[in-house]
């Protein structure tokens, strides 16, 4: 029983001697990261979708409430994000005999640089991209606002993965 006792008790002092602070979002962040800061993220690509850049923002810092512990901070945060948008291109994709387009594909590309204050090793910037394809029966006008949800979150998907995840 001694011996049970002593085993489970050195067991917790290695497990809570641990640096990482893990969570079942996928998130390993430092317990020195207590806040995050998501600045503006202008439009920078040749055709602009208005409501984009407040889009993107609003569900970047909903992301990081949601799945993190971490408390948003309007300026100077542990971690900050920041970048704008350098792609907004419709282009078609297939096109039947006679030169008539089946299908268009939107591509959104942002160019995000991350600062981790704590641990400056693991800064970058990188532009991250998605799409999503749609029948060319429809006018981009009737597909645009469900499209750009669907690539926005596969962005910040890949960016909080990069960013907490390591991955």
């Amino acid at each position: 029983m001694k011996r049970k006792s002593i085993i489970i008790l050195s067991l917790i002092t290695v497990l809570s001697a641990c640096s990482m602070k893990y969570s079942f979002t996928g998130a390993s962040i430092s317990p020195s990261v207590k806040t995050y800061t998501i600045y503006d993220f202008p439009n920078r690509a040749r055709t602009i979708n208005p409501t984009l850049s407040d889009y993107f923002v609003e569900q970047l810092r909903d992301k990081f409430t949601r799945q993190t512990s971490l408390d948003y901070q309007n300026d100077g945060g542990d971690l900050e994000f920041e970048g704008s948008i350098t792609g907004y291109d419709i282009k078609p994709i297939s096109v039947q005999e006679g030169d008539i387009t089946t299908q268009n594909r939107l591509t959104i590309t942002l160019n995000v640089t991350f600062r981790n204050n704590q641990d400056p090793e693991q800064n970058f910037e990188t532009d991250f991209s998605a799409f999503s394809d749609f029948s060319s029966e429809f006018n981009i006008a009737d597909v645009e606002d469900e499209l750009v949800e669907t690539i926005v979150k596969q962005i910040i998907d890949d960016i909080y993965n990069k960013s907490v995840a390591n991955w």
